[in-house]
């Protein structure tokens, strides 16, 4: 294939829009945030799990202390009432048998009164657990807001970035012939496409080349089209190339 040389030199700046086109995909496809905002994501469904196995405690301390305030109630009312009826009483056995009664109700009151007082602990201890959780997912929650706000915007700005290389990118197509640029999409799809040929180095895949190579290429003349040996892409030969 033949190419003038100014049309040769024009695919460099077709692979410089074409890389820069695969970067902004890549980064619109995996914006930086997007393996952190992963890593939260699988640490608050971890801290949600907690929060839930906390929350659990707490709501069994909650119903115990309202199961002992509720055994107080009763003990209480039927203290009550047996104080009524010790007042009223006449009969000294019926007397020393209420007596009785309220001396086992104090000891039960006190007794529960002090499941109560160590109920009240562990609650306190469950709802400051419950509330360290809660914090910790507010703090995975902003920092995810925050991170996938940037991440949306790191998107928007690849999009923006590969639109403007794709209006640039057309704008080169049309200036070269069909042909040459059929030939540039065909290797691209291997390469990088189009390269200069820099002190005898290939700058599309670093690669120096042969002597035998080197000698083919300098037998070319300029308008041939002339591609790598190592990874095929096209060669742009200038005063730099070193043949």
């Amino acid at each position: 294939m033949n190419a003038q040389p100014a049309q040769q030199r024009r695919l460099l700046d077709l692979a410089d829009l074409d890389a820069t086109i695969r970067r902004a995909e890549e980064a619109r496809r995996n914006p930086a945030q997007a393996s952190r905002v992963h890593e939260l994501v699988e640490h608050r469904k971890e801290l949600t799990q907690e929060l839930t196995t906390r929350q659990g405690v707490r709501d069994d301390l909650r119903t115990e202390l309202k199961r002992i305030e509720s055994d107080v109630t009763v003990v209480d009312a039927r203290r009550e009432r047996d104080l009524e009826r010790l007042n009223a009483a006449s009969n000294p056995k019926e007397a020393q048998g209420l007596e009785s009664e309220l001396a086992s109700l104090a000891r039960r009151k006190s007794d529960l009164e002090d499941g109560e007082l160590e109920v009240m602990q562990k609650l306190e201890e469950a709802e400051a657990a419950v509330a360290e959780i809660e914090a910790q997912i507010a703090e995975v929650n902003d920092e995810g807001g925050r991170l996938s706000a940037a991440g949306k915007a790191e998107v928007a700005a690849a999009t923006t970035k590969i639109e403007a290389a794709g209006r640039d990118r057309a704008a080169v197509v049309a200036e070269l012939p069909s042909e040459l640029v059929a030939f540039y999409d065909k290797v691209a799809t291997r390469s990088a496409g189009a390269a200069l040929l820099r002190r005898q180095t290939c700058e599309g895949c670093r690669m120096v080349l042969s002597g035998t190579d080197l000698s083919e290429i300098r037998q070319a003349t300029s308008d041939t089209v002339v591609t790598c040996p190592e990874c095929g892409c096209i060669l742009v030969r200038t005063e730099e190339s070193g043949l």
